[in-house]
């Protein structure tokens, strides 16, 4: 009963914990999952051909099937058996379905090429109005190694046949999650053309301040979410939460715009050029006492041989034990030489071999002489290139201008499969893509914070999904604590089958017993002993006899009122074998003194 109880405490204050960290949260009403799922409705949403430029929940496999095109093209700098793009594509349910009939396109493959392309309803063409790009991505098994990001490809002769969609097909923006090991980014890059030679360049945004371990590891839909305006400016939501945002013109790498002027590439630092601020002092001269040859340790000219140090002992000496092997050839091994071992007449001795005194610090000892540094008079500072104007300059001040887009595709490479690609859409109206969201994602997050009031469920939050680490981490902790408690509960067994625990005294019986006289227990013990027939043991020592026997707890003024005040609820604890004399002797007693019929039990006393 213990036991349960203590364990029973112990989860008591580990819930009280988790709710502790929850101090400040405002109370919520939990729904049941299962009720929840009955009230909603999922219906697919519909995509108004004048609201989105693509819109795809994935839930018509029939229309998947016309609408996506797997590509078939092979990489061109990489080994031909692994440069297919091969990777398997499926549109099907969640491994863990949320809403009803609720498709998406996964990709079932890992460690393959995979790529996937569709064509947008209408091109989107950047003028003035924002660019909206939406999609949900749940990594199904987690992911260690690899990305879940989309590219938005640009319209051009290269991309007439996606069939031969690939990683150099050209695209105008990339976007989304993508980690290897511990480097965790969310991908915005877009590709900058130059205005005055037409080449091309990848801008690569800066990275978000939070982290979103939880998107790799939860095994949960989540949303991105990217937007783009006229004026330069770009916003990155996930999960409805704003994550990074900026200008187009200052948090890029490298920026759009390069500097109006560069090192002269034609200009070189005279030979002349003298760039060192100190030179050592030409007018030093070294100290006629100082002695460059002086060794920094040498023996310590105090220390003498201990005694009893054998001089003439070597400290290892021929193996006497061993012998030439079977097969040694002496033409092809040489000469055969019998191993060294530790010489046993220095174990005993403070040391044997020849004697050498320890090495102490030279206080003579000054090292390389060098002349102390002074200013350098002919000092002319740092050189640096002269600044030109960059040929190559140019200012973009609306680079929102990017390339129009035609067309969307998937293309990754990733360690792990069974990533869920679903409800992506591109719309030029921050609001459509709201109402689309809450028509889809919005409706599974619900079902997801509704089954997440579990005490389960809150604690893999708290663990970050690794419970396997936390769960050592517990059983570490619970050690030491597991072992004090069976060690008082050892503690308290033995305690109770004692000869001097209360519980394991002799029985009573229904007999009353006389008085005692001045000489006390004494008496009563040695007439009832003579009573049971036993041998005379008048002469023997009563306190040795009834030793650990507490037969004056018989005495009692009123034994009917005592007997039922007293009684326990616990069984009667009965004799037990490999008793000792005293305890045999007051067995006898006690079966001496029982009434026909038998003894009626009853219960030990609390004193």
């Amino acid at each position: 009963m213990k036991e349960k109880s203590f364990f029973k405490l112990i989860f008591l204050l580990t819930l009280q914990l988790v709710e502790a960290n929850n101090e400040g949260e405002s109370p919520e009403v939990i729904t049941s999952p299962n009720s929840l799922r009955s009230d909603i409705e999922y219906k697919s949403p519909y995509a108004d051909p004048s609201k989105f430029y693509f819109a795809d929940n994935f839930d018509d496999d029939v229309q998947f099937a016309t609408k996506w095109i797997k590509s078939q093209a092979k990489k061109d700098d990489i080994a031909d058996e692994i440069s297919k793009y091969d990777g398997e594509w499926n549109v099907e349910l969640p491994q863990k379905p949320l809403l009803p009939n609720d498709m998406g396109l996964v990709l079932k493959s890992k460690a393959k090429h995979a790529a996937i392309a569709s064509r947008l309803t209408r091109p989107f063409v950047f003028s003035n109005k924002p660019l909206v790009v939406q999609y949900e991505v749940n990594l199904q098994d987690g992911q260690d190694c690899g990305g879940s990001y989309i590219k938005l490809l640009s319209s051009g002769k290269e991309n007439v046949d996606l069939k031969q969609f690939q990683d150099k097909t050209p695209y105008t923006i990339m976007f989304g999650p993508d980690k290897c090991g511990n480097d965790i980014k969310l991908h915005f890059i877009f590709r900058h053309v130059n205005p005055v030679n037409g080449t091309i360049t990848e801008k690569h945004c800066r990275k978000a301040k939070d982290r979103l371990d939880d998107a790799f590891k939860d095994k949960q839909p989540h949303l991105y979410q990217l937007i783009v305006r006229p004026d330069n400016t770009y916003t990155i939501r996930f999960d409805h939460k704003v994550i990074n945002e900026g200008s187009l013109l200052i948090d890029f790498t490298p920026p759009v715009n390069p500097a109006r002027e560069i090192d002269d590439p034609n200009d070189f630092k005279p030979e002349n050029w003298d760039e060192r601020e100190k030179i050592p002092d030409p007018d030093a001269e070294k100290p006629d006492d100082w002695n460059e040859d002086e060794p920094p340790k040498i023996p310590d000219p105090n220390a003498s041989q201990p005694e009893g140090w054998l001089d003439n002992v070597e400290e290892m000496v021929s193996d006497p034990n061993a012998a030439k092997p079977a097969d040694w050839d002496i033409e092809m091994d040489g000469e055969w030489e019998a191993p060294l071992i530790a010489n046993p007449a220095c174990e005993k001795a403070v040391g044997c071999g020849l004697w050498k005194a320890p090495m102490i610090s030279n206080p003579n000892y000054k090292g390389k002489w060098r002349a102390p540094l002074i200013d350098n008079p002919n000092y002319q500072g740092k050189w640096a290139p002269r600044k030109i104007p960059n040929p190559d300059f140019f200012e973009d001040m609306n680079p929102f201008k990017m390339s129009t887009i035609g067309a969307i595709g998937i293309e990754l490479w990733s360690m792990s499969s069974d990533i869920l690609f679903d409800n992506l859409i591109i719309t030029d109206d921050e609001s459509v893509a709201n109402e689309w969201a809450a028509q889809t994602y919005d409706l599974k997050r619900k079902l997801i914070e509704s089954e997440a009031h579990t005490f389960w469920d809150r604690a893999m939050k708290y663990m970050g999904h690794k419970p396997g680490y936390w769960l050592a981490y517990f059983v570490y902790c619970a050690i030491p604590l597991i072992a004090y408690v069976w060690f008082l509960l050892r503690r308290r067994n033995q305690y109770e089958t004692s000869p001097q625990s209360p519980t394991s005294r002799a029985k009573k019986t229904d007999e009353h017993l006389p008085d005692s006289d001045e000489q006390g227990s004494d008496i009563r013990g040695k007439s009832n002993l003579n009573s049971a027939g036993g041998e005379n043991l008048e002469n023997v020592d009563d306190e040795e006899v009834f030793k650990g026997k507490h037969f004056d707890d018989i005495e009692d003024e009123n034994e009917g009122e005592e007997d039922e005040k007293n009684e326990l609820d616990q069984d009667d604890v009965t004799i037990v074998e490999g008793k000792d004399a005293s305890e045999e002797f007051s067995e006898e007693v006690y079966s001496a003194n029982k009434p026909e019929g038998g003894v009626k039990k009853r219960k030990s006393r609390r004193d």
